[in-house]
């Protein structure tokens, strides 16, 4: 089996990115991490935990 050594500093090309793509980038990944947050918090139902009798 061959190994395949990944270079993951860089994405795309190996220039930097531009301030529009700097904040298309940080846009996108707000808004999916609030999309999985309110996917969750919808989904999955609270219940505190139960407390454990200590023996004393």
């Amino acid at each position: 089996m061959k190994k395949i050594e990944l270079d993951v500093d860089f994405i795309g090309g190996q220039g930097s990115l531009t301030i529009e793509e700097e904040k298309a980038l940080s846009d996108f990944f707000r808004q999916r991490k609030l999309q999985q947050f309110k996917s969750v918090s919808s989904t999955k139902k609270f219940r505190p935990a139960k407390r454990s009798k200590s023996i004393a």
